[in-house]
């Protein structure tokens, strides 16, 4: 979140938990909704929605059984989903392979989606502007190889 703020662009509210007292008052600094996940589990095991303090605590406690840490998010669910697979070789060359679309809007799981790729529904502005925030970010990152960004628009 850093390196992409420190590039110039904003990541939605975000905190990691270790016990649920501070996981509640994550959900009251980012205000409900919220998206609660368990750190370090592929496939968002023991993740779900938010709209309440009663809501919030059951969920940490199921996502607490697979992980030491919770992360609790500003929902964005129903925004659109987008991902940039970017190539960084050790020159600073940078390219972008490929933008992707989530047919499904956020709140569906990535993996239980559908995927289009290239991105259809995107205005040339918004198509550059992305593609420009994710070599920047990549390129401060320093990373040599792929990697992917991911947006929520």
């Amino acid at each position: 979140a850093k390196a992409v703020e420190h590039c110039g662009y904003k990541v939605a509210e975000s905190s990691c938990c270790s016990t649920v007292e501070e996981a509640v008052e994550a959900g009251k600094q980012i205000g409900y909704p919220v998206l609660v996940r368990a750190a370090f589990a592929l496939g968002g095991l023991g993740s779900g929605f938010a709209s309440d303090e009663q809501e919030l605590k059951a969920l940490v406690n199921q996502a607490f059984v697979n992980s030491p840490q919770v992360i609790v998010d500003k929902s964005l669910k129903g925004w659109k989903e987008l991902e940039y697979e970017v190539v960084r070789d050790a020159s600073n060359n940078c390219i972008t392979v490929c933008n992707m679309e989530n047919f499904d809007p956020m709140g569906i799981h990535t993996g239980d989606s559908i995927v289009i790729a290239p991105s259809q529904t995107l205005t040339n502005e918004e198509y550059f502007r992305l593609r420009e925030c994710a070599l920047k970010v990549v390129r401060h990152l320093g990373v040599v190889g792929e990697c992917n960004i991911q947006y929520a628009v």
